[in-house]
């Protein structure tokens, strides 16, 4: 190879580097709205022999604008040496449940369709998202977990409604979701 035809590959690996580095960035941003969530459980669903088994996981996560709710998500995790790595991408299919586990109160005003919670589910293009809405005509906090990609999402979703009731005796001021929409 000549000097001429080094420097051309080269170049064309260094624009290749940067522009997976600079989608990389793009794609991480921040990953999660919310703390990271807190491992509940797993469960072995494919057996693999030498390699890590495909596994449903449970996580739970506190709405961090919303005091008083938690959501508890199911995701399947591709085992195998590709999964180990972290290079699978990961399906789709995905289940949620909301719940009030206290007094709820809004910390801030609310876009509706926020994102609660956010995760990349593959190496580069595959994320999946919680978002909160609210629906005032019924005073009920709505959350929808679905997943996207760069070029085609998945249709595929779940949702769960946590209506905003007093928590206790105590609790007799019941905030309105609608005031704390934008």
């Amino acid at each position: 190879m000549t000097s001429k035809a080094i420097v051309k590959c080269d170049r064309k690996w260094r624009i290749l580097a940067l522009a997976v580095l600079a989608l990389t960035l793009w794609q991480s941003g921040p990953t999660v709205a919310a703390d990271e969530p807190d491992l509940i459980f797993r469960r072995s669903t494919v057996f693999k022999l030498l390699s890590p088994n495909d596994k449903l996981a449970t996580y739970g996560v506190d709405d961090p604008e919303v005091e008083g709710v938690a959501c508890h998500f199911t995701v399947p995790e591709k085992g195998g040496f590709k999964g180990w790595l972290g290079l699978a991408e990961e399906v789709s299919d995905i289940s949620l449940a909301c719940r009030q586990i206290g007094p709820i109160r809004f910390k801030d005003k609310m876009t509706q369709g926020d994102d609660m919670f956010r995760q990349r589910r593959s190496l580069f293009f595959k994320k999946m998202q919680i978002v909160r809405g609210c629906d005032a005509k019924r005073n009920v906090l709505v959350y929808m977990v679905y997943s996207d990609r760069l070029i085609e999402g998945s249709p595929k979703n779940s949702t769960s409604s946590v209506p905003i009731m007093p928590w206790g005796a105590a609790d007799s001021a019941v905030q309105k979701c609608g005031e704390f929409v934008q």
